[in-house]
């Protein structure tokens, strides 16, 4: 079994930066591939990034390619995002999530991950 806590979230200025961290249990962890995911209000939960089990092969959304970087530590069973040139459209609640695939490949597909955290809200303000 796996449990995800998200942290880092807050209120920031457009422009600003904020890194996001996915603090994971679980001896399995640094097996999974990993993602982040993220869902503003009224709207359904997009996928935002993911990378394999180790840190390779990273697949970014085109509204975030350039601006966020994800990342993990396996030593620490830690995963981040760091986000970059924040606009007020990435404001919503950021999922981290895991699949349940022994050195897997990340994928973009919700449907995929078995493992969500409970999500930490970001807030970009104009």
């Amino acid at each position: 079994q796996v449990q995800l806590v998200e942290s880092g979230g807050g209120l920031v200025q457009a422009g600003e930066s904020l890194r996001l961290s996915c603090a994971a249990s679980g001896r399995t962890f640094s097996t999974f591939p990993v993602g982040w995911f993220r869902q503003a209000p009224g709207k359904e939960r997009e996928f935002v990034a993911t990378m394999n089990w180790n840190g390779g092969t990273p697949i970014y959304a085109d509204s975030v390619k350039g601006r966020f970087t994800i990342s993990r530590d396996n030593a620490r069973n830690t995963v981040y995002l760091q986000m970059s040139t924040l606009q007020p459209e990435d404001t919503a609640v950021y999922y981290c999530a895991a699949r349940l695939s022994y050195y897997g490949t990340g994928t973009t597909r919700i449907r995929d991950y078995d493992y969500w955290g409970q999500g930490t809200q970001v807030t970009v303000s104009s």
